[in-house]
């Protein structure tokens, strides 16, 4: 048994699972890339692992095209940001990485209830859903296109955050979506609380003041998209808070029972 959330993370600590009730101490982070999750969600993930939380990571595309280098070949790029992945993962304590392989900036996801528009997405990430039973779930928000007035949320971005919060909610809890699911003995489940990162109205901040460094050696792993060492610097500033704390910032939503 690991120590209590609100050791590790303080007052404002995310929620525990009732083991009465067959929950799971696990947090599933869903990220559009390689190097993603650590951007969004690498603190929190290292605060859960260090209080005895599973935590298994599950990239959505195969990153294929994170390079301005004319010479690098996709399909060495491929393995070389699973291997990076799986370097930051260990870094962290994460436990597990997961890939579906979807081509990097191809990604198509329009909604549930519509016709085509990626059903395949939303039932791959629903599968992952149902297979590992995570109590919490991690991913982009799908709503913002520009973040902050800053940044431009890319469309693999919107697309895996959206075909994760559908999966979520309602996919992942209903029989008679991908019943073939149940024939291979997935059982349906229903996810506790999901957090949303990449947000402009966030609700709920982890203080990583103290594993900034993890974050960022996390993030160094990834040697293909942070070559510049001037990253770190930047990096640094950019999840420091006017108080001068770091902090990761998340949407947070309580699923109902």
């Amino acid at each position: 048994m690991g120590a209590g959330l609100e050791d590790v993370f303080g007052h404002q600590a995310p929620g525990e699972p009732d083991t009465e009730r067959g929950e799971l101490r696990r947090a599933l982070v869903v990220a559009a890339h390689p190097d993603d999750a650590d951007f969004g969600a690498a603190g929190t993930a290292h605060l859960l692992a260090s209080a005895g939380w599973e935590v298994r990571y599950l990239v959505v595309t195969d990153g294929s095209k994170g390079t301005d280098d004319p010479s690098i070949d996709p399909a060495w790029l491929i393995e070389r940001r699973r291997e990076e992945q799986w370097d930051a993962a260990r870094v962290l304590g994460v436990t597990d990485v997961r890939f579906l392989d979807f081509t990097d900036g191809e990604l198509t996801y329009t909604g549930a209830g519509s016709l085509g528009g990626g059903r395949e997405v939303l039932g791959a990430i629903t599968r992952e859903i149902r297979e590992y039973r995570p109590y919490a779930v991690y991913t982009h928000d799908p709503e913002p296109v520009i973040i902050q007035n800053a940044f431009v949320n890319h469309s693999d971005h919107r697309a895996t955050g959206l075909a994760t919060v559908d999966a979520v909610y309602p996919t992942a809890r209903d029989r008679l979506n991908f019943p073939e699911h149940l024939a291979a003995g997935l059982e349906t489940h229903k996810v506790r609380e999901l957090y949303l990162w990449g947000v402009n109205e966030p609700n709920f901040s982890v203080d990583i003041t103290d594993i900034l460094e993890t974050k960022i050696a996390a993030l160094l792993a990834h040697t293909t998209q942070f070559p510049d060492p001037g990253f770190v610097e930047q990096a640094r500033q950019f999840w420091r808070d006017e108080d001068g704390r770091s902090r990761e910032q998340f949407r947070r939503i309580l699923m109902w029972a």
